[in-house]
């Protein structure tokens, strides 16, 4: 499994970092071609389901994640069961002097794709990802 984390220091208080990192829809924002919402439930409940959808047209794939582990606003654990992605993410907030820490720890796997490629998917990851994670934990919210 490709396997990355990155993590990042912010001046919001925990509770706010917390909810930016959860605005399950903004995660799309900075992933090309992808959308990303709430398909189960509210996306604030173990069992509730986060669907990204990347593609154009027909040429897409699915990527649902269930929430298995919820503590608000400290961590929230996601299993990928699609049938292109496989793997877990956890996100983490917790306060580091004024401000807070957010981290983003995530093993995937593209399924089809030899393991000889999980550096490559590993960088990829961190690449994506840490935009979507500087975006949510500095762009004002709507």
């Amino acid at each position: 499994m490709a396997r990355f984390t990155l993590t990042r220091r912010s001046p919001l208080p925990p509770a706010d970092a917390w909810a930016r990192l959860t605005a399950w829809p903004r995660h799309g924002d900075r992933v090309p071609l992808t959308r990303v919402g709430v398909v189960r439930g509210t996306g604030r409940a173990v069992g509730d389901v986060i669907l990204a959808r990347t593609g154009v047209g027909p040429v897409r794939f699915d990527d649902p994640m269930e929430i298995t582990a919820l503590s608000e606003p400290e961590l929230c654990r996601l299993e990928k069961r699609g049938r292109v992605v496989r793997g877990h993410a956890e996100l983490r907030v917790r306060a580091v002097g004024a401000g807070s820490e957010a981290v983003w720890a995530e093993e995937l796997r593209i399924i089809g794709l030899p393991r000889l490629f999980d550096p490559v998917v590993a960088f990829a990851g961190r690449v994506a990802f840490g935009r979507v994670l500087d975006h949510l934990l500095t762009s004002a919210t709507d």
